[in-house]
């Protein structure tokens, strides 16, 4: 996937409000930006960090600029968690995303309930498969966790895959690992106990959970490779 046209890089001075966050570019002025991830952003929201910022020129945005990646201890990390869908629909029609059997559809935003929608319907040589997710910013001794906050979002979601897995569908959650100093990933069950409590139930219900590594560069992310996903 390849960044937008105009980006730059800058440094970061703070992350604020959730989705704002305030940057320093070449010739000492501050922009403004948006920050397209809802998490807490621990461990790649450090003031002084390098950024990467991309321009929109779309008429109704009231920020121009929006926050694409940080680098943290020499590694850059994937934060704009509205990429995250189309980078991992690149890998699975590459074919670098393998684990569905052959992909012959792929329908995105899939309602599931009245209340609930999924990222992925896929359509494969394995049967319909429902497909949740997730980006995993979050790194610590070589392990990717995730979420990096409580996410009550995310336990919904393993309910409703849990559902669909007992009449008889296939059900997944792939977390997209956007930094590239995770050898593995488990849930973060310091953070939030329940969302990893949800993760052994639904994973004894029949759902899968797959982790996939990025390469993150000033220029483009593209997946590379399946790393292991492991319940400790």
């Amino acid at each position: 996937m390849l960044l937008p046209t105009i980006c730059r890089t800058g440094v970061l001075l703070q992350r604020y409000k959730r989705f704002l966050a305030d940057v320093l570019v070449e010739g000492g002025q501050t922009l403004t930006v948006h920050c397209p991830n809802s998490g807490s952003m621990r461990g790649c929201s450090t003031p002084g960090s390098e950024v990467v910022i991309s321009h929109s020129d779309g008429p109704k945005r009231k920020y121009a600029w929006t926050l694409e990646m940080v680098r943290e201890r020499g590694i850059w990390i994937g934060v704009h968690t509205g990429r995250t869908n189309n980078l991992v629909r690149e890998g699975l029609e590459s074919g670098v995303i393998d684990a569905f059997g052959a992909l012959r559809n792929i329908t995105p935003e899939v309602v599931v309930s009245g209340k609930s929608r999924l990222d992925f319907l896929l359509e494969t040589s394995q049967g319909r498969i429902y497909l949740e997710v997730k980006n995993c910013s979050l790194a610590e001794n070589g392990v990717a966790l995730f979420p990096d906050a409580v996410t009550v979002r995310g336990t919904k979601h393993l309910h409703e895959l849990v559902r669909l897995a007992e009449t008889g569908h296939g059900a997944a959650v792939l977390f997209c690992v956007q930094r590239g100093d995770a050898q593995r990933c488990t849930p973060a069950a310091r953070i939030d106990p329940v969302y990893t409590e949800t993760v052994v139930w639904a994973a004894s219900k029949g759902v899968r959970f797959l982790a996939y590594q990025a390469e993150v560069t000033p220029r483009d992310i593209t997946i590379r490779q399946k790393i292991p996903f492991s319940i400790d």
